[in-house]
């Protein structure tokens, strides 16, 4: 324990790396990101990077072509923060990082307001079918336990609003999609929104790169009908819940709007409790309320499934997706 700590002290002492961590506790960034904001060269800057990731202060993820930096959930410490705050806040380099920061992220927020306003139509099509989502949202947080000081999951994010409204209820958050046109939309909304405590990945919603038991709750809002396999989507919600842990989906009940087959991608006219149930079951969770808010055309519903504690992960693999 020493050791790391005398290590990730190490890493510290150099300005450059203080200016990285502490751009990298706003959010993540690229590397081109960071070239952009210090002024320096891209390979003294991923050297730094690399060194800062070996001591444990900073973690990486790939994305297609890109890379992202960002704090290391391991070293939110309390002393690593009293150094970030013991920096001064007059301080000629510290100020003009924040400038271009800000330079970066509205450019960001310009291209991805731009795409979603491109786009937006199909989530406006949509909506004009069912209840406010400012309703759904408000069934979705009190669907939530109590006491959270822990994981959330948000499968298939999108736009990263889930994120967005359940931040405040939760200690740390992640949202998973495959899109990365997306997920420039998401990461633009969490900054502008300065949600720290919030992180969107590419990934596969039914290959996780998530451990076992990591989560204490997924959401899955308005995905499952984009699903070839629903099932494996409730296999890997499983496996990484702890026992305990609580699952939420709210999708459509079952409907007759072929358009949102044709036109919206939709690979299914929404879902019965029995096919909830079923596959909630499979895989050792319960479901436990169900909530109906119907609107002019379609009916959202909310489901909260409940983990059961006593349950084999190794009994989940025959609901793998197809490779």
């Amino acid at each position: 324990m020493m050791d790391a700590t005398l290590t990730a002290l190490r890493a510290l002492a150099e300005p450059t790396r203080l200016r990285l961590l502490a751009l990298c506790r706003t959010g993540e960034h690229t590397v081109s990101d960071m070239v952009q904001v210090l002024g320096q060269s891209q390979p003294r800057v991923s050297r730094h990077l690399k060194l800062m990731c070996e001591a444990g202060l900073l973690e990486r993820s790939r994305e297609g072509t890109f890379v992202y930096y960002r704090r290391s959930t391991s070293s939110a410490k309390t002393w690593v923060d009293a150094v970030l705050d013991s920096l001064p806040h007059n301080d000629h380099a510290l100020s003009l990082d924040h400038s271009r920061l800000v330079e970066i992220r509205q450019e960001r927020a310009h291209a991805a307001a731009e795409y979603f306003h491109q786009n937006a139509a199909n989530w406006h099509t949509i909506r004009a079918f069912h209840v406010d989502e400012a309703e759904v949202e408000a069934a979705l947080i009190s669907m939530l336990p109590e006491e959270i000081d822990g994981e959330l999951v948000d499968i298939g994010t999108g736009t990263g609003r889930i994120l967005e409204v359940l931040s405040p209820f939760v200690a740390r958050g992640i949202g998973m999609d495959q899109s990365r046109a997306m997920l420039a939309v998401a990461r633009a909304k969490l900054e502008s929104g300065a949600i720290h405590n919030a992180r969107v990945q590419q990934a596969d919603m039914y290959r996780l790169p998530l451990a076992n038991q990591s989560a204490d709750i997924v959401t899955l809002h308005q995905v499952l009908h984009y699903a070839e396999f629903p099932p494996a989507v409730f296999s890997e919600a499983a496996r990484i819940l702890r026992p305990g842990g609580r699952f939420i989906v709210v999708d459509f009940a079952p409907h007759k709007l072929t358009q949102l087959q044709e036109e919206h991608a939709h690979l299914r006219l929404g879902f019965d409790n029995h096919d909830i149930e079923k596959w909630a079951n499979a895989v050792g969770m319960e479901v436990t309320t169900v909530k109906n808010l119907p609107g002019e055309k379609l009916t959202v519903v909310l489901w909260q499934i409940e983990h059961m504690a006593r349950f084999d992960i190794s009994s989940m693999k025959s609901l793998d997706a197809p490779s």
